[in-house]
């Protein structure tokens, strides 16, 4: 990865960072579960449109907040990553040119 990409991982994470002090209003008991933006919980069927995408700032802000997850985990080629399962991630896989390969939740 550049520095540019990296520094631009780097923006998005202080920006997310923010935000995660943040309230989030609470879903209303029977409502659909689908998730809502901001909620926490990460739903990956919404963002496919971004597989081709380049991953840059823009696109990696756009998949967090229409994924609904609380946090975003940009994955580069051959990076090794934890297998722990969050419900509130989502996952980019980045390939070595960065475009967006893969758009998973956990």
């Amino acid at each position: 990865m550049s520095l540019r990409t990296l520094l631009g991982f780097a923006t998005l994470t202080a920006a997310l960072a923010m935000t995660a002090c943040s309230t989030t209003p609470t879903a209303d008991a029977g409502a659909d579960d689908a998730p809502k933006p901001g909620s926490g919980k990460c739903s990956a069927e919404p963002v496919q449109w971004a597989v081709g995408q380049e991953g840059n700032q823009a696109n990696m802000g756009r998949v967090w907040r229409e994924s609904g997850a609380g946090l975003i985990r940009p994955i580069g080629p051959n990076q090794a990553v934890t297998m722990d399962y969050r419900e509130d991630r989502v996952n980019v896989h980045l390939d070595k040119d960065n475009k967006i390969t893969q758009v998973t939740c956990g």
